[in-house]
């Protein structure tokens, strides 16, 4: 096992064919807490593995997505600028998971960065498409909540889009612009 490790400035000798290591107890010590927080790392990992196996079996949706986030004007102010040739999305990964959508930096990460409760969802919409030089054309969408907040997502799948609209809006029980119905009965494209 020994052979595994390449420690410089260790004396080798060869006695009866084999190849043995010579440690002072210092040196000695030092391997034995090195493996013991190895295996500690390896023991973290896993739990974290586990954890997130457990969530990721249980959640409704989750994949990743590009987010922004924007504040809803208030009362009185300005309308936002026009931002749109700002590239400020960051792909983060996205789980719906009982009634809560979470945010998080990695699938790995054990603590989600963001959350909002479903109940807190007032509109969930699609937004148009858009292409960056780079990329291919990006199908958007947006989660509005009742604080103000706009999450705007998007994806290079349109049926990914699709998907969590569906969810969303199945989830947070509120319709869509396109779903309201005008007076005479029909639905408004």
């Amino acid at each position: 096992m020994l052979n595994l490790f390449s420690l410089r400035g260790l004396p080798w000798t060869g006695a009866d064919g084999q190849q043995k290591v010579q440690l002072t107890a210092a040196e000695l010590e030092s391997l034995r807490s090195e493996l013991a927080d190895i295996e500690e790392r390896e023991a973290h990992m896993k739990a974290r593995l586990e954890h997130i196996d457990g969530i990721l079996r249980s959640a409704r949706l989750s994949g990743y997505l590009y987010i922004r986030t924007r504040w809803t004007a208030l009362p009185g102010e300005p309308a936002p600028i026009d931002d749109t040739k700002i590239n400020d999305w960051l792909p983060r990964f996205i789980v719906l998971h009982g009634q809560c959508i979470f945010f998080y930096l990695l699938s790995t990460d054990l603590s989600p960065q963001d959350s909002t409760l479903l109940s807190d969802v007032v509109e969930v919409g699609s937004l148009p498409s858009f292409t960056r030089e780079d990329e291919g054309t990006r199908y958007s969408f947006y989660i509005l909540t009742r604080q103000g907040l706009r999450y705007e997502c998007s994806h290079v799948s349109q049926i990914q889009v699709d998907t969590w609209l569906s969810a969303l809006q199945t989830g947070c029980k509120v319709v869509s612009e396109s779903d309201v119905l005008v007076p005479n009965g029909s639905s408004k494209k």
